[in-house]
């Protein structure tokens, strides 16, 4: 393969599972402290990215961005631990680490590349939506959030806050009344918590946004010129150079039902990155992806989007409350439902 709140119950759970009509088949960093081990090491198999074919540029020829700060022009090897994936991000002329001014959420770059999308060769939990599986070609760059969307970002953009597991208050201004401001202090604060303040690193410090279906999380982005990655993308970017179900040791690398102690979601960036320095792709919430529903083609792909049409969006990557058989690089849901296990991840394009 090459690069390119406290749940409700566990009837919740089972309900989510069943109204997709799904059945399974078989048995089934951040520059941080906790520097994490390469997925190789962790029993992954990882395999090279393909680098464009042009050179890489200079520091000095690396493009600013108008809607972002750069925290990190150059990739650091310590956390895109596959040099494949290192070549391709500088061949890009791109920077790699980023802060959303909008939004403060951070965002790492995804260079171009191909990938076997779709069932893990001998992955015995693979269910029938995942075949066949097939070549896809990602023509494009593109920034994705280095973690779940959070609570506090998303209530900067929405003023609301509509998880279960609330663990930032956004309260309104009628709210803040009832309590005692001033119509003006109470104002005053609303707008506050809505400007994006310089913020320090989610990492363990944010929780989940989660309770929120597809059409909150796509106004969420387009307020801020930002998307929801394509189910390609999605996947491209949790397997970061793998072609195994996970990208590394599961309880390593994800919040699922039997590593969740607590009965709720756990503070973003918690576990090992993958190979790009991604965090939570597997586990904690399931995330959104932009495109309908719809079976696979056995065809390879070139910059997939999903059917035009569908009933019914697709969410991944597993979560807190599911087994983890869901926390699978491959394992796609149909999902129409809002619950207190599904968030999602921000994408943006240069």
């Amino acid at each position: 393969m090459r690069p390119t709140s406290l749940c409700v119950s566990a009837l919740l759970i089972s309900c989510a599972v069943l109204a997709n009509g799904w059945h399974q088949s078989q048995a089934s960093a951040s520059r941080s402290p906790d520097a994490q081990a390469s997925p190789a090491g962790q029993g992954a198999t990882a395999t090279s990215a393909k680098a464009p074919s042009q050179s890489a540029p200079s520091k000095s020829s690396t493009r600013t961005l108008d809607w972002a700060d750069v925290i990190e022009a150059e990739v650091d090897p310590a956390v895109v631990t596959d040099a494949g994936f290192r070549d391709a991000i500088k061949a890009t002329g791109l920077p790699w680490r980023v802060r959303d001014k909008g939004t403060n959420i951070e965002m790492l770059l995804i260079p171009p590349g191909e990938f076997v999308m779709g069932k893990s060769r001998g992955d015995d939990a693979t269910m029938e939506n995942e075949l066949p599986a097939h070549d896809v070609k990602l023509t494009k760059a593109f920034y994705l959030g280095r973690y779940e969307v959070t609570q506090q970002q998303y209530a900067r953009v929405t003023n609301l806050n509509p998880s279960s597991n609330e663990k930032f208050v956004a309260r309104s201004v009628r709210a803040l009344m009832g309590d005692g401001a001033t119509k003006s202090e109470a104002e005053a604060e609303v707008r506050a918590r809505k400007t994006p303040q310089p913020a320090p690193d989610a990492k363990g410090k944010e929780w989940p946004v989660e309770m929120v279906s597809w059409r909150d999380c796509t106004a969420f982005c387009q307020m801020k010129g930002m998307r929801l990655p394509t189910e390609a993308e999605w996947e491209y970017a949790c397997r970061a150079g793998t072609r195994t179900p996970t990208y590394g040791e599961l309880d390593k690398i994800a919040w699922w039902r039997g590593s969740s102690y607590m009965p709720e979601t756990h503070a973003v960036g918690t576990k090992r990155a993958n190979a790009l320095g991604l965090h939570d792709m597997l586990g904690n919430v399931l995330e959104w992806v932009n495109d309908w529903y719809g079976d696979y083609s056995e065809d390879p792909q070139t910059d997939p989007r999903g059917p035009s049409t569908g009933q019914a969006r697709v969410v991944r990557g597993g979560g807190w409350t599911l087994n983890p058989d869901y926390s699978r690089a491959s394992s796609r849901i149909r999902n129409p439902l809002t619950l207190n296990n599904v968030g999602f991840r921000a994408a943006r394009t240069p």
